[in-house]
């Protein structure tokens, strides 16, 4: 069996381990987290899995929603059921920034499958096809400001994203009012930072089921085509929003 062949077949056969996706679904706070606790439900995706084609194929959108975003809301909640009832009460938001009050046994549990589902519920929410589109008002000034230009901007995320070790993210966030590039593995995610509040503003997912059945070891050439399916529309809102708190 090839690399390809076997990951496939991974992926093809997680469901085996979440709850049917029917049962998850519902509408996750994500990336607000302010009115979403356990238990916690998966986030509608919001569009058809092929919606993003070419750039991101059907099969990975299906996996990668049903399969293994659903996988963190059902370990998480796992979790959850062995916690105090005020952990229990927690947003995602407030349990990511709140790590070090979760009881020792669920710790790493929670950050690594919080940390998923919040990165994904914002994720999901990022995709949008825009064929080369690229951002406007404030938030393009503000990236202009920062990096000298927008195409600056693209290849230095770009170079994070694809020199990233292993799995994980890469970032755009707002921090003390500046846009930063910052990365982070595994699943964790920018707001769990200690002494930095950081907000997303644009992520890209590097985990390689992400884009393995499409791109298999090709990243750069994923990490290119992310481009065309980033939705401005929602950076740009995200950008306002974590103005007026940053």
């Amino acid at each position: 069996m090839t690399r390809r062949e076997a990951i496939k077949a991974v992926a093809l056969t997680a469901g085996a381990f979440t709850i049917a996706p029917s049962i998850l679904r519902g509408e996750n706070a994500g990336a607000n987290a302010s009115g979403s606790v356990y238990p916690f439900k998966l986030s509608e995706l919001g569009y058809p899995f092929d919606a993003l084609e070419p750039y991101i194929d059907a099969q990975t959108m299906q996996i990668h929603h049903d399969k293994h975003n659903g996988a963190y809301v059902e370990n998480l909640n796992k979790a959850l059921a062995q916690a105090p009832e005020a952990i229990q009460k927690m947003s995602l938001e407030e349990l990511l920034l709140n790590l070090d009050k979760i009881p020792d046994n669920i710790r790493t549990a929670v950050r690594n499958n919080a940390g998923g589902d919040y990165n994904h519920s914002f994720f999901w929410k990022l995709l949008k096809k825009n064929e080369g589109g690229k951002p406007d008002g404030e938030l393009a000034k503000a990236i202009d400001k920062t990096f000298g230009s927008f195409s600056a901007f693209q290849d230095k995320l770009s170079d994070s994203a694809t020199k990233l070790f292993g799995s994980g993210w890469a970032w755009l966030v707002l921090s003390a009012g500046n846009l930063e590039i910052t990365t982070t593995p595994n699943q964790d995610s920018p707001v769990s930072k200690p002494n930095q509040k950081q907000i997303p503003i644009v992520g890209i997912d590097v985990w390689e089921h992400a884009y393995y059945l499409k791109y298999q070891n090709r990243r750069p050439e994923y990490v290119k085509a992310f481009w065309n399916v980033i939705n401005w529309d929602y950076a740009a809102e995200r950008y306002t929003d974590a103005l007026k708190t940053s």
